[in-house]
Parts: structure tokens; sequence; C-alpha cells
């Protein structure tokens, strides 16, 4: 039980983590200070982890990993609209 509130804690914080980021970009219409490689890298480890969490069923991970997913995607389409 312990692990799984570690998980759910540890996923919501970096979960979190980027609603800043993702707030600026949709205001400012400016994604110039995005690293496009490293954005899809980290997108990718991000998909690849939510793979691994359906696998594993492991909840936490897959919760934390289809959240951090959709936001990543959601920088990664206004930095290609705004680029």
């Amino acid at each position: 039980m312990i692990d799984e509130i570690l998980g759910y804690a540890a996923g919501t914080l970096t979960t979190i983590s980027f609603l800043p980021q993702v707030i600026k970009a949709w205001r400012s219409k400016s994604t110039r200070d995005i690293s496009l490689g490293m954005f899809l890298l980290f997108s990718t480890g991000v998909f690849l982890w939510l793979v691994y969490g359906i696998f594993h069923r492991d909840m936490p991970i897959i919760a934390a990993n289809t959240v951090t997913f959709t936001l990543a995607i959601f920088i990664l389409a206004m930095k290609i609209r705004y680029g």
C-alpha cells in the first residue's frame, strides 16, 4: 500500500511540474526556448514508461505517464505550431 502511495505522489509531482510550461507556452504562443530534440526524446521515454506500466498493470505508472504524455504532446504540438 505504501508503495502505491509513493508512486502516486511521485507521479503527481512530476506531472504537475509540466503545468507551468504548458500554461506559459499556451499564453505566450511561444516555445522558442524549448529544445525539440530533448522534448521528442523525453516524450518517447514517457510513452515507453506508459507501455511498461500497462504491461505490469501498475496504476501509479499508468496514471502519471498518461497525463505526462498528454501534456508533453500538447507542448510538442505547440512547439511545432508556434516553433
